[in-house]
């Protein structure tokens, strides 16, 4: 499973990137997109590599992810006490090994939002118009998704800027 993050907005965009960047729900910057790893995903991935970076994400993250920022219909979050009732898992791991392998999505869920919104990662991006092997932060990166994750969580903060109790 590959997790997709735009990086760069929407201004000036190449029509061909516009649409596969559409076709992924990467609508807005900071967004978040779990797809499979295949070759027409590889394909998308090539056209939109100077607006994106992905790699392949880890379980530990993934329930990370879910755990904190995946919300549901009315843009609510779903404690994991009251999941069972609402998506038919009964924890956050639960469903994370499911996606790993490849039984579910999120759109299977029901009511889940398809994307997830993060915000800013911690210290910023690097440079945002070069690749991930000359420095900066476009691109293929591998497992080293997971670390720019971990980053864009930030436990405690919504993303409107106002501290969660």
């Amino acid at each position: 499973m590959l997790a997709v993050i735009r990086i760069r907005g929407r201004t000036g965009i190449k029509p061909d990137a516009r649409k596969t960047a559409e076709l992924l729900r990467l609508h807005r910057v900071n967004h978040l997109a779990l797809v499979d790893d295949n070759v027409t995903t590889r394909g998308m991935l090539q056209t939109v590599k100077d607006y994106v970076t992905w790699g392949e994400i880890d379980k530990e993250t993934l329930r990370l992810t879910l755990e904190y920022r995946l919300l549901f219909k009315g843009h609510k979050k779903v404690p994991e006490g009251s999941l069972k009732d609402q998506v038919g898992f009964s924890s956050y791991k639960e469903i994370a090994d499911k996606m790993m392998k490849g039984g579910v999505h999120l759109k299977d869920l029901k009511d889940a939002v398809p994307v997830i919104r993060l915000n800013p990662p911690a210290g910023g991006w690097e440079y945002i118009r070069k690749p991930y092997g000359q420095g900066g932060s476009l691109g293929y990166r591998g497992n080293d998704i997971n670390r720019v994750i971990k980053k864009m969580l930030k436990e405690g903060a919504n993303l409107n800027g106002k501290k969660q109790d």
